[in-house]
């Protein structure tokens, strides 16, 4: 017998794309067993899912047919992965909450079966607090996600909240599914922040900086790898979310101060980070102009330190703090510097004005700690976070 999925079909405008997912997975040899909500089926028919899937729909949980030998119990554990595609943000509140009104949230509170969830919403609905906190609470519980996409939706917004494209989640699938049951870091959790934040002076304009966040999503992937529970929380970027990890998108570092104190408690925490170190005193309700006098003076705060709170003693600091240097000359004495001021456990830091470390594809790091230094060969940002998360997983051991 073949791998299995238990296919869930939420209720939005993106479930017409659940219907090739279900063609791509009948081709790739897995076999999908759908379970169809009451909302999902205003947007795909029955008949069409069942002819695509080869299989009966299920969507009623109190059928007198499949309850009679506790249908829901044998669905949640019949198949080796549980696949809701469109999770809506009702779906995704639901498990989040741990609510059983219906089948599939029946299913998804009684499997014991990894999930994989294929987010689909408007922006806003997205971006909403509620549901970025679900997100994190979902990540910490184990779910992985694959998306969503950035781009235009059928409300006309544009944003992230597109449902990932199905060869995309057939990728995220397949890969769940080829995965060894156990890594190093199964049963850790782990807490990434990457990209750059940004902010705002102004509704237009932010103070910024150049990060790409490559080096923080290598980060969050490598340690999912390693089949720990990864929640990255990640400033503005354009990267995908990598396979297995849940995303919070911040901006401020207010907002990622407040996100990863939400993701607690984990046993690591990687900032990459780059946190604006000064933000506006104030930020103006309307555009600033330039005027004859000249340009305006900013008067300048300082940011919350992410790094150094996640660092402080107390019962919520994770067992491991690895933090992130990016220097552009004295190197050494700066990250020694960083490492006592901030009270973590590590530093990693790397010279970013060498070619093609900001933004580019590449890396050379040293690794600052109690013991003493390590320089790492120069390598793709991938291998670097590779070999970080082999040592994490030797100091977690």
């Amino acid at each position: 017998m073949g791998p299995r999925v238990l296919l869930i079909v939420g209720g939005g405008v993106a479930a017409y794309k659940t219907l090739e997912l279900a063609r791509l997975l009948r081709k790739a040899g897995v076999a999908a067993r759908p379970i169809l909500t009451e909302a999902g089926s205003r947007f795909v028919t029955p008949l069409s899912l069942a002819a695509l899937c080869e299989d009966q729909v299920h969507s009623d949980l109190f059928s007198l047919v499949g309850e009679a030998a506790m249908g829901h119990i044998e669905l949640s554990r019949s198949a080796d992965l549980v696949v809701v595609a469109p999770a809506t943000a009702d779906l995704m509140a639901k498990a989040a909450a741990g609510l059983a009104d219906d089948l599939a949230s029946t299913v998804l509170l009684a499997t014991d079966k990894p999930v994989l969830m294929a987010p689909a919403m408007n922006v806003r609905m997205w971006l909403h607090p509620a549901t970025q906190r679900n997100l994190a609470r979902l990540g910490g519980d184990g779910v992985a996600f694959v998306g969503p996409d950035e781009g235009s939706m059928a409300c006309g917004e544009f944003g992230p909240g597109r449902m990932a494209e199905p060869p995309a989640i057939l990728a995220a699938i397949v890969a769940r599914l080829e995965r060894a049951p156990l890594g190093r870091l199964a049963g850790r959790r782990a807490l990434v922040t990457a990209g750059p934040t940004a902010e705002p002076i102004d509704p237009v304009r932010v103070i910024t900086n150049r990060s790409s966040g490559k080096q923080g999503y290598a980060v969050a992937a490598a340690l999912a790898a390693e089949g720990a529970q990864v929640t990255l929380v990640s400033g503005p970027t354009a990267l995908a979310i990598p396979s297995g990890v849940a995303r919070v998108p911040v901006e401020s570092a207010e907002e990622m101060l407040a996100a990863c104190r939400a993701a607690l408690p984990v046993d690591v925490a990687v900032c990459v980070a780059a946190v604006a170190d000064w933000r506006p005193a104030a930020v103006l309700d309307r555009k600033l102009k330039k005027t004859p006098n000249g340009p305006p003076a900013l008067s300048l705060v300082e940011t919350p330190d992410v790094l150094a709170q996640l660092s402080a003693p107390g019962a919520a600091r994770p067992r491991l703090v690895v933090g992130f240097a990016a220097e552009t000359h004295d190197l050494e004495r700066h990250a020694r510097a960083k490492l006592e001021r901030k009270g973590c456990d590590w530093i990693v830091a790397n010279d970013v004005s060498r070619p093609g470390v900001l933004g580019g594809d590449e890396n050379e790091v040293r690794l600052f700690s109690e013991a003493g230094v390590e320089a790492w060969p120069r390598g793709s940002k991938a291998e670097v976070a590779q070999r970080l998360a082999l040592r994490i997983a030797e100091a977690l051991a």
